[in-house]
């Protein structure tokens, strides 16, 4: 089952922590106007904290809440006058319709109406700050007017005039006529309207705003700074903190790049911002019941009891995470009673994969929910395929971590395993582990100290020595027996490792020839030539994934023989060889990697883009050989004895 990625209000993370100190913060405000920011990385619950928020005054008469989002109307309006308009529209809806509530909604949408028409005067710009435009431009405003939509088949030039009298109606006042003037006058009647709605709090819940382009995030900040912050009214501002800070950047690109200890854009963003909440990342155990909900609440009913109660005990495990008891089968069994073969699984997969997502997604819940929904397609596709009973959900998610986290060593594994099931690397690291815990359960010996560490020491292998692959490797289960092909077939995002119908047997002999010695290359050339041309760059990709994962690059590592061969019976092919050449680590290849080319590059791209490498390698100082070997060195080994 997919899990929908969309704000809930099912709180599986404690964000309801957040959204009920939220609330309390608005409430002891009193009507004192009020800004506040609820910051976190995409992904990590803003906006279920606003609809928390939401639901929290729901009951409350007193208060309306009205949402926004600048997202969706990124583009098309002014985002000024939208955010105005859409709380004065949700108000309209909200409260009680009253002469007053019309007669005060009617006045302040003349003034919105006007910044309207002057956003599209042309040279009639709105100011950078305001949106108001001064009073000097107000008497061309109408010409302008009159000229924007003369041509309209519905309106007039009449029709025109009396539109622009109507907007300009409200600053008929002579004492509203300097551009102050005008900003106190808005607030003054948003004020009254607050008033006319009969409401103690406006609260406007602001999503997604770090989705939008520079100027519309702008522009909506200072709608609310400029306009709307008056006595009654909370903004709630859900964004990455980060990308606010571009945009302030963006907009001001002038702006010095720091004053005192903080810069020009996060003192902007702190002017804006009153109260900052920030929603920390998952930790370990906070991963591990996360998890644990996500995949329970997938297969049961969110609203069903035992469901229920499972978020109740995951709730209070969260309120006091250092104590370490989590989700666990006692507490569950405590509590609700026996384990069901559902919560089993969530259990079981929650503790397989609560540490590598919670380094590897740092904490993100909209990554691991990624991730989950990734691993229940590629079941689904199993189970489509009629190969379900071949894949086993463990091994799949802990593949999946090699895959999602540590590409290079995914990609040895793949071509490892693409031909004979099995990887070398994997059974070499698991043997070594074990070793490891074998020697650490002996008791220690002094005499024997120096043979123990000598034995505890990794393969030199940089892959085998990294920390996150060992860790990733006492992951359960052990993979070292397993058949990793049908996981490779479910989880071939990029590349296609097999071909349906083809004879994988014999592919494998002639992959194994390819990699092999050349008259072996020759041979199996001969008889992939019969193949189509999809089957054969299918074989290309297995070689040349075996090449990327050799250790030793100073000698010829094996595949190189075979490429040549494929490249001779596919020409199509030459490039992307140059191009895998390109792509080693230049500073490990030894000499062989610029010679015995000419004969295989035969193309025009290719041969270009094989002479453009050997010119790189041939200034290449810190690899020598390599350097002779592409025709560096000598010519400015000649010009000094010369």
């Amino acid at each position: 089952m997919i899990i929908p990625d969309n704000e809930t209000a099912i709180d599986m993370i404690y964000s309801e922590a957040v959204s009920a100190t939220v609330a309390k913060v608005i409430r002891d405000s009193g009507d004192e106007p009020l800004t506040v920011g609820v910051h976190g990385d995409w992904g990590a619950g803003k906006s279920s904290v606003l609809l928390m928020l939401e639901d929290a005054f729901s009951e409350d008469d007193r208060t309306s809440v009205v949402r926004f989002n600048g997202w969706l109307f990124q583009g098309l309006e002014d985002a000024k006058t939208v955010v105005i308009e859409t709380i004065v529209e949700q108000l309209l809806q909200d409260r009680a319709l009253t002469t007053k509530l019309k007669d005060a909604s009617k006045k302040l949408l003349k003034r919105v109406d006007l910044m309207k028409v002057a956003s599209k005067a042309g040279g009639l710009a709105l100011t950078g700050l305001t949106g108001i435009p001064s009073p000097d431009m107000l008497g061309g405003l109408v010409e302008q007017g009159k000229k924007l939509l003369a041509g309209g088949t519905d309106l007039t030039v009449g029709d025109m005039t009396g539109y622009v009298k109507d907007v300009t109606d409200c600053l008929s006042d002579p004492e509203a006529e300097t551009l102050p003037a005008h900003i106190h006058a808005f607030r003054s009647e948003f004020a009254e309207l607050l008033v006319a709605a009969d409401i103690d709090r406006l609260v406007v819940v602001v999503d997604d705003l770090d989705r939008c382009l520079p100027a519309t995030a702008i522009e909506t900040l200072e709608a609310i700074r400029l306009f709307l912050f008056v006595p009654g009214a909370a903004f709630v501002i859900a964004a990455d903190e980060g990308m606010i800070e571009y945009a302030v950047r963006s907009h001001f690109p002038d702006l010095p790049l720091s004053s005192g200890p903080s810069t020009y854009a996060r003192n902007y963003l702190e002017k804006l911002i009153q109260v900052p909440f920030r929603l920390p990342p998952l930790g370990y155990l906070e991963t591990k019941i996360y998890l644990t909900l996500l995949v329970a609440g997938s297969s049961l009913d969110t609203n069903s009891t035992e469901f229920e109660a499972l978020l109740e005990l995951g709730r209070e495990a969260l309120r006091r995470p250092w104590d370490g008891i989590g989700l666990s089968r006692g507490v569950i069994e405590k509590h609700i009673g026996a384990v069901s073969a559902e919560l089993e699984n969530a259990l079981i997969l929650a503790d397989q994969l609560a540490q590598p997502l919670a380094e590897g997604a740092q904490g993100n819940p909209r990554q691991i929910k990624r991730f989950l929904n990734t691993l229940n397609l590629r079941l689904a596709i199993a189970d489509a395929r009629g190969i379900g009973d071949d894949v086993n959900s463990a091994v799949l998610a802990k593949l999946m971590l090699a895959e999602r986290f540590k590409v290079e060593f995914f990609e040895r594994l793949e071509a490892e395993a693409a031909v004979s099931g099995s990887s070398k690397t994997i059974a070499v690291l698991e043997k070594a582990l074990r070793k490891d815990e074998e020697e650490s359960e002996k008791p220690e010996k002094p005499s024997a100290a120096k043979d123990v560490g000598q034995t505890a020491k990794a393969p030199e292998d940089e892959f085998l020595n990294s920390e996150w692959v060992r860790r990733w490797a006492q992951v359960t289960p052990s993979l070292a027996d397993e058949d990793l092909r049908p996981y490779l077939f479910v989880s071939r995002d990029r590349k296609a490792l097999f071909t349906a119908g083809s004879n994988l047997a014999l592919k494998e002999d002639w992959i194994e020839k390819l990699c092999g010695s050349t008259l072996g290359a020759r041979a199996a050339a001969v008889e992939i030539a019969k193949l189509t041309p999809g089957e054969i760059e299918q074989i290309f990709d297995v070689v040349a994934a075996r090449i990327r994962a050799a250790t030793d690059l100073k000698k010829r590592p094996g595949g190189i023989e075979g490429l040549a061969e494929l490249c001779k019976i596919s020409a199509h092919l030459q490039t992307p060889t140059v191009r895998l050449l390109a792509d080693l680590p230049s500073g490990q290849l030894g000499p062989w990697a610029a010679t015995g080319w000419d004969k295989v590059f035969t193309g025009t791209e290719a041969k270009r883009e094989f002479t453009k490498l050997k010119a790189d390698w041939a200034t290449l100082d810190e690899n020598k050989p390599l350097q002779l070997a592409a025709g560096g060195g000598r010519r400015s080994h000649g010009k000094k004895t010369g």
